[in-house]
């Protein structure tokens, strides 16, 4: 190993130090990425007024659809490097990360196409009000035009996590949240130049982010370092991703499409209750940072210790993984419960805002542990190899009962609270699966009796 090297290997020294010590970086970066996400919704909101807001709002769901899928991929893509890190495979590990960038690049330049040109029939097709579509249209293309930057950030971050290098995400974060701040304020608060603007701002900010993950690795431990004339896809390595993220993606895709439609259902209700549950949005987004942070180190940690045959170490570590991210989740949501005015009137003050805001915060917010636990376990079986498993668990909770749940009770009660309580209720049903196949599957047996 480089003497130089940010990697980590989680298969040795304390368990419980390796997880956080990895994890608070990630959750720092991500914190900021939030922070720059908040931002437009912020500025928007205060500078352009409502209407604004709920163009930027209504794009949410949408934009995780789109990118969605793709994240997914970037998961499998770093399990796959993962394994081979922790068995110090390095040889395997160069060959990996070049049909991951590779590839990465590729889906850049689709979805840049898709995005732009499906956008209008997708609004659309959600029932974006009439008055929020233009709005909605031009920020949802100009997001897209940077697709290439969002795919390869997160692939490029994927192979940096995936060695246990959670500090230069960070660092790169920070700079790109604090650009894209700047621009906000410039274009938007300054110039009045509309939602376009802060579409832009974001794109802008990604691709440095991008850039600066993009020439570390080129400069790199030989490792995971990137060589330009190595850039090409390995078969053998490109079944891998597809088999460990392909589900990922799927998972995530599907779970934004049942998203989509609890987003149509709630443009119904009108701009104020779209501007109201797109400001609480937000503020979940913070709340959701500690959740995806352990189960990213959970699905890195597990990972490498499988591939280091450290069975019982990684038994260990997912127990200490879940405790942690399960008690920081509730605490963040009875925060959230109790200060959820002051968090949505930051964004817009309106009273019919305001109220559908808090209404949708003070339904979810005390079921977060629900939602971590969850996430901890579809990390866990991600690292284990096993990602088809979250994927038909929350296909089913989170998607089909999820959707069948809203469709069938708004169409007797018309009451958008209806809509609110559809999270918690299948966050709830998910948790409880996942424990019943956790405690009883083979596979949890399979690593107790490997570790003796």
């Amino acid at each position: 190993m480089s003497t130089n090297s940010s990697a980590t290997l989680m298969t040795q020294g304390s368990i419980w130090k390796k997880i956080i010590a990895f994890a608070i970086p990630l959750f720092l970066g991500n914190l900021f990425q939030q922070f720059y996400n908040t931002a437009d919704s912020l500025i928007v909101g205060n500078f352009l007024g409502s209407s604004a807001l709920a163009a930027v709002s209504s794009s949410g769901n949408l934009i995780f659809l789109m990118v969605g899928f793709f994240n997914g991929l970037a998961v499998g893509a770093g399990v796959v490097v993962a394994r081979y890190f922790g068995a110090k495979k390095f040889d395997l590990v160069q060959r990996a990360i070049h049909t991951i960038i590779t590839l990465g690049f590729f889906c850049g330049i689709a979805l840049t196409f898709i995005g732009v040109v499906a956008a209008p029939q997708i609004l659309v097709l959600m029932g974006t009000p009439a008055d929020v579509l233009p709005n909605s249209v031009t920020y949802f293309r100009i997001y897209f035009c940077g697709s290439l930057a969002f795919v390869m950030y997160n692939f490029l971050v994927g192979i940096l996590q995936a060695v246990g290098d959670s500090r230069h995400p960070l660092m790169y974060l920070i700079f790109s949240s604090i650009t894209n701040i700047v621009l906000d304020l410039v274009l938007v608060a300054g110039f009045h130049f509309g939602v376009g603007a802060a579409a832009l701002a974001t794109v802008i900010s990604q691709f440095l982010s991008a850039l600066l993950c993009f020439l570390h690795l080129l400069k790199g431990p030989k490792e995971y370092r990137i060589y330009l004339s190595k850039l090409r896809i390995d078969t053998l390595m490109l079944k891998q991703i597809i088999s460990n993220g392909l589900p990922a993606g799927l998972q995530n895709s599907i779970i934004s499409l049942a998203n989509v439609v609890v987003q149509s259902n709630i443009n119904k209700f009108g701009q104020m209750a779209v501007a109201g549950c797109g400001s609480y949005s937000k503020i979940e987004g913070f709340a959701f940072l500690p959740i995806t942070c352990f189960a990213l180190a959970l699905t890195t940690f597990i990972s490498q210790n499988l591939g280091a045959k450290e069975y019982k170490r990684a038994k260990k570590g997912a127990v200490f993984g879940v405790v942690c991210s399960v008690v920081t989740a509730e605490l963040v949501g009875v925060v959230i419960y109790t200060l959820a005015p002051c968090f949505i009137s930051a964004f817009n003050s309106t009273p019919e805002v305001l109220s559908y805001g808090v209404a949708q915060a003070r339904t979810a917010s005390l079921f977060y542990f629900l939602l971590a636990f969850s996430h901890c376990m579809a990390g866990i079986l991600r690292g284990a190899g096993k990602s088809t498993v979250p994927m038909f668990v929350m296909l089913v909770c989170w998607c089909i009962i999820r959707v069948t749940y809203i469709t069938t009770a708004v169409h007797f009660i018309p009451d958008i609270r209806v809509i609110f309580w559809a999270y918690p209720l299948t966050w709830c049903l998910s948790s409880i699966v996942f424990l019943i196949y956790f405690l009883r599957s083979d596979w949890l047996h399979g690593l107790e009796k490997q570790g003796n």
